[in-house]
């Protein structure tokens, strides 16, 4: 499922914190991001807006206030969230997480899901307009193919030659169905990605890392950074038709935990022999695992920094095709970064989804497949019926 159907109701009513600030805050960073050129005035209204009352708070407070916008980006890149003068609950401050890459001055993973998380946000705005758009056409053809092959594509190829985008429109899976909306999800690749002529795409998730200041590159999705994904990266020469990157909402919500969707069922399949169906009726939820007695269980993926966002975006799994058990499945390398990630979850997942979904870490899931794979749901050793389930 894409953030279209995450949308965060909920959050807006947060109570007794200055959580509204901070989605503003964050909001503004984005918007800084995403400037190719300087615009008149410099800065935007929303950034403008968002450093003002930071400002009036600060000074409320008794605290001194950044002197600037770029002072305020400064304390994003500089400040943890837990030294900002913000009223904020205790599980909103995952560690000493920046809003800002020191180094790149992008924005981090956290900062763009708490912009989403605001009202109206860009990058969701941006996505869901993609995602809708592919799924209108590929409902309107009757083609559930070919919107799985789109969402391959964005997983898979997060950065095109000139020439491959336009080879894409003869492309029987998805391209000549959605040729307008791929062109669309991709634009050119700002200058500063290029050193010495030549572009470095991680060998993880082959997203092209940004060159840093004092030599060496970095991959800007956080799996890869954790992991120490070497800075040199697979080398990209400028192409004479240009070279192209998915739009960076979509590198972030799509692409990132398109990633960890597509080692799941890499996984599933080599441990267990399981072909798991991606994304299947137009998305309904990210792989639908076959069992023994006909039964399914649905998964859902995400790779999230902040369990607590997560948790207030979370909605039930739509249930065509039917299964007999929801799981939301995030990547191991998230518990190990916050311990308590499991249970800020659950302290902020609404009452009503409490019993329709189980959080697991990629690895506990695959061991409760294994768990059931090797336990016989009917001990004559013939379950037949759909939806069965073990005693």
């Amino acid at each position: 499922m894409t953030t279209t159907d995450m949308r965060d109701a909920r959050s807006e009513d947060a109570v007794g914190t200055d959580e509204r600030l901070l989605r503003q805050i964050a909001s503004a960073l984005a918007c800084l991001s995403r400037q190719r050129t300087v615009p008149n005035p410099v800065y935007p209204a929303k950034v403008q807006n968002a450093y003002n009352r930071l400002v009036l708070h600060c000074l409320r407070r008794g605290e001194e206030p950044p002197g600037s916008v770029p002072q305020m980006v400064r304390w994003a890149s500089e400040r943890p969230l837990s030294e900002w003068p913000l009223e904020l609950p205790p599980d909103n401050f995952p560690g000493a997480a920046l809003l800002v890459d020191p180094e790149t001055r992008l924005p981090h993973q956290l900062c763009l899901e708490w912009e989403v998380s605001a009202a109206d946000p860009a990058a969701e705005l941006f996505e869901n307009e993609r995602i809708r758009e592919a799924l209108a056409v590929c409902r309107a053809a009757k083609a559930p193919q070919a919107y799985t092959a789109f969402r391959a594509l964005l997983t898979s190829s997060p950065v095109l030659t000139g020439a491959e985008l336009a080879l894409l429109g003869g492309d029987p899976d998805c391209g000549m169905l959605l040729h307008d909306v791929i062109k669309r999800c991709y634009e050119p690749v700002p200058a500063s990605y290029l050193r010495r002529g030549t572009y470095r795409q991680c060998a993880r998730c082959r997203c092209l890392m940004v060159p840093l200041l004092h030599g060496g590159h970095r991959c800007e999705l956080d799996r890869c950074r954790r992991d120490g994904t070497s800075d040199e990266g697979t080398p990209l020469r400028a192409d004479k038709g240009g070279v192209f990157q998915l739009r960076r909402p979509l590198r972030m919500f799509i692409t990132s935990p398109g990633l960890a969707e597509t080692d799941l069922q890499t996984a599933l399949e080599e441990k267990f022999g399981i072909t798991a169906e991606m994304w299947p009726n137009y998305d309904a939820y990210d792989l639908r695992v076959p069992l023994p007695g006909r039964r399914h269980w649905a998964v859902d993926v995400k790779d999230r920094v902040n369990p607590v966002l997560l948790a207030r975006s979370l909605t039930p799994l739509r249930n065509e095709p039917p299964y007999d058990r929801a799981f939301l499945v995030v990547p191991r390398y998230r518990f190990r970064d916050n311990d308590a990630y499991g249970r800020q979850f659950r302290r902020n997942l609404p009452e009503d989804l409490a019993d329709r979904v189980t959080l697991l870490d990629d690895q506990a899931f695959l061991r409760l497949v294994a768990d059931e794979i090797s336990t016989p749901c009917d001990k004559a050793g013939d379950p037949r019926t759909e939806g069965g389930r073990c005693a």
